[in-house]
């Protein structure tokens, strides 16, 4: 978020948010998504006084990560493990995580 951001009310259609007033930074957890409505959040943010107002479309600089997906489709069916003295837990866990993306609308 722009330096001149002071607070924001946004609703989102699924999860919850946190924005950090010190780091400027807007966290939105959406949880398991609803297929049945696309996730969005929309809003309203409030500017200090005097300063200029952002720009009606600015660059989203995102991060974000999907627990127990694989975006790429891999599956393990089997995996061994030898010379180890203790048994393996018999699962894998899935993690989709993108770096950094810069949206420009």
């Amino acid at each position: 978020m722009p330096k001149c951001v002071l607070n924001m009310s946004l609703t989102p259609t699924q999860g919850r948010y946190t924005f950090d007033a010190v780091k400027k930074t807007l966290v939105w957890e959406i949880g398991r998504i609803d297929p049945s409505k696309i996730p969005s959040i929309r809003g309203n943010i409030t500017v200090s006084n005097g300063s200029p107002l952002p720009e009606s479309n600015p660059p989203l600089h995102l991060n974000f990560q999907v627990n127990q997906f694989a975006i790429s489709g891999i599956k393990f069916g089997r995996l061994d493990v030898y010379g180890e003295k203790y048994k393996p837990f018999k699962g894998v866990k899935y993690l989709t995580r993108a770096g950094k993306i810069q949206v420009r609308t």
